[in-house]
């Protein structure tokens, strides 16, 4: 379980996130949304310990990210929208490295390795050094790389950008298949069609603070994420409740 709350970050006179609390419970799949410039990867960063926060508190099963970072940062892993990679190294060298990280057991990094390659087909990529691969390619590098080790939270920031259709829908089962095992995934994306019909609930906010969190049903079944999108980021007076509108 994943808790925000009263998260606050500002960068000199700007407040990127204003006092927000959503929660991420375990076996969600949470649909992170909000135009650019929202706050969502300041967010998703201060959920990682990438960068600090004013005030405010986040804790993953209870552990808190400022007190506790190794401990929490075990059990993430994180798939930014443009995967810096280490290009001297091959495929499977980068991965064998990231799972060294994490401590996980040769036979079961041997096995994932095998079946998320497979899935994904990078197998035949892998002895290939990353300078060599293609935008998508490094993308599904990484997402191996992240399921590999089985994390409790997955957190996704455009994790759809530059894969092909095949891998998009590769990546949609695999974070339905790592849910099923009890984890979650925290992930932010524009394209609110694949939002609305792979995330159980979503999470919106506009400059930095919070509109609407909950079941993505009980938006779909009012009106719609698109609309619901489209509605809420206009200048209402009133956005306490949304749906409301």
């Amino acid at each position: 379980m994943l808790e925000i709350k009263n998260l606050t970050k500002t960068f000199g006179t700007k407040i990127a996130v204003d006092r927000l609390s959503f929660t991420v419970e375990d076996g969600d799949i949470m649909g992170f949304i909000g135009k650019n410039g929202a706050g969502k990867t300041t967010t998703l960063k201060s959920c990682l310990g990438i960068i600090g926060m004013d005030c405010g508190e986040i804790l993953l099963d209870g552990i808190s990210i400022t007190q506790k970072p190794i401990a929490c940062k075990k059990k993430m892993a994180y798939v930014p929208d443009n995967p810096q990679l280490d290009e001297y190294m091959t495929g499977i060298q980068y991965l064998n490295f990231i799972c060294d990280i994490y401590e996980t057991p040769y036979k079961e990094r041997k096995k994932s390795i095998e079946r998320l390659s497979c899935e994904f087909q990078m197998e035949k990529h892998l002895k290939a050094l990353i300078s060599s691969y293609s935008h998508g390619m490094k993308q599904k590098l990484a997402l191996i790389a992240a399921f590999s080790h089985t994390p409790k939270l997955l957190i996704l920031d455009e994790p759809f950008v530059g894969l092909d259709p095949e891998a998009f829908v590769i990546l949609k089962e695999q974070m339905r298949l790592l849910c099923d095992g009890g984890s979650s995934v925290l992930f932010s994306s524009h394209i609110l069609d694949i939002v609305e019909k792979v995330c159980n609930k979503v999470t919106f906010i506009k400059n930095g603070r919070l509109l609407y969190t909950g079941l993505t049903s009980d938006i779909s079944g009012r009106k719609g994420l698109e609309k619901m999108f489209m509605e809420m980021n206009r200048d209402y007076e009133n956005i306490n409740d949304p749906l409301e509108k």
